[in-house]
């Protein structure tokens, strides 16, 4: 006998209109991590992260009866959760009044980093890596920090992306484009990918960074795309540029997300139960 397949989100919003409250705690406790690792990573301070992921989460109770599914839940909720962090960016300076260690990074947003089959150089590495990585992500412009936790970390589609913040699917290529360069140049010293300088006599390279991240949102043509691939089997520094750019999104898409806490999940549960309550 095998189990029973997980209700989809919209089963479990038909059911929670009809007021199923086990419905709706299905889909809080189903969605809850995402939209904090979402706050997270563009409020860049947990006590925020933690007010949107409850703001967001009691908007989605009180919201559950006019949600007609235009587009996906998670599409909506993170609209709601982007509106709550830009409120909490224009209380904020964003200012960190300390540099923290890439071990307090990492665990302010409460990852489990510890992995016992990993050698402890290994393990220190990566949570160095994890850590940069976040950093990297924490200094964009916010205009770009949003593209790229959406695309690159959320796995929304580009026109998802365009959808959430009220832009056009070009405009969302063009700041993920730059944000992408930007991570990427930060993280690569500890990627691995030793740089090779380019001989004095070889000809200018191609952007291939540029042409990669094009590539991969399905916007250059296939002769381009072999051109590129070409210069790439060619040229060891252009090799390795483009290998410490996918070894930056493959990081980007593993990001774990963080367990909300549970005073937070708690409040959130009082203020759905007031709700239900209420005449």
């Amino acid at each position: 006998m095998t189990d029973a397949a997980p209700a989809s989100d919209q089963d479990l919003l038909s059911a929670a209109r009809g007021g199923d409250a086990g419905a709706l705690d299905a889909l809080l406790a189903r969605h809850q991590a995402q939209v904090y690792r979402f706050g997270l990573k563009m409020c860049r301070d947990p006590e925020d992260a933690e007010d949107v992921v409850q703001d967001t989460l009691i908007t989605l109770a009180r919201g559950i009866r006019d949600f007609r599914g235009e587009s996906s839940l998670s599409t909506w909720l993170y609209s709601v959760a982007r509106s709550h962090c830009v409120k909490k960016r224009r209380k904020s300076k964003f200012a960190p009044t300390s540099e923290a260690s890439f071990e307090q990074d990492v665990v302010a947003e409460g990852l489990d980093v510890h992995d016992p089959a990993r050698p402890p150089d290994e393990e220190a590495a990566g949570r160095e890596v994890q850590a940069a990585l976040d950093r990297a992500i924490r200094s964009l412009e916010p205009m770009y920090r949003e593209v790229l936790v959406l695309r690159d970390v959320e796995g929304l589609s580009a026109a998802e992306v365009a959808e959430v913040l009220g832009v056009t699917v070009a405009t969302v290529k063009s700041r993920l484009h730059r944000a992408r360069l930007a991570v990427r140049a930060a993280v690569a010293p500890l990627l691995g990918v030793v740089p090779t300088p380019a001989p004095a006599s070889a000809p200018a390279c191609p952007d291939v960074l540029g042409l990669l991240s094009r590539h991969l949102e399905g916007d250059i043509s296939a002769s381009v795309c072999a051109e590129m691939e070409e210069h790439v089997a060619s040229c060891p520094r252009c090799r390795g540029a483009c290998d410490s750019l996918r070894k930056t999104l493959t990081l980007c898409r593993a990001t774990p997300a963080a367990p909300v806490p549970d005073a937070v999940q708690r409040s959130v549960r009082a203020a759905v139960r007031d709700l239900l309550d209420a005449p």
